[in-house]
């Protein structure tokens, strides 16, 4: 039996995923520099919908963030902004590793 074509729905919205493994010694301060990026973030970027910090298990130093935005462009101007800019500069040398992914958004499965 053949299968209906399906779409795939375009992307409502910017995705960006990060995870950052942080020098034991500097997570207190990396959390707390991460959540003033966040909240300017919000504050100041009109294309910034979400930034959410994701706290490490009491076993790891890994701090993930989950970012969303408008579009591309927005995620562009959150790394071109000043606070961006203070923040990445605060965090040289917290930081092991960091990975970055980018996704794009796709709208809310509703019931059938």
């Amino acid at each position: 039996m053949d299968q209906p074509a399906t779409t795939t729905p375009a992307a409502t919205a910017y995705v960006i995923w990060v995870e950052f493994d942080i020098h034991a010694e500097h997570l207190a301060q990396f959390t707390a520099l991460v959540r003033v990026n966040a909240a300017a973030s919000l504050a100041n970027e009109p294309g910034c919908r979400r930034f959410d910090v994701l706290l490490p298990s009491p076993a790891s130093t890994t701090v993930a963030l989950y970012e969303i935005y408008d579009d591309e462009a927005a995620f562009g101007a959150h790394l071109a902004s000043p606070h961006f800019k203070v923040f990445a500069a605060a965090i040289e040398g917290f930081v092991r590793e960091r990975r970055l992914q980018a996704y794009g958004l796709l709208p809310p499965v509703t019931a059938a």
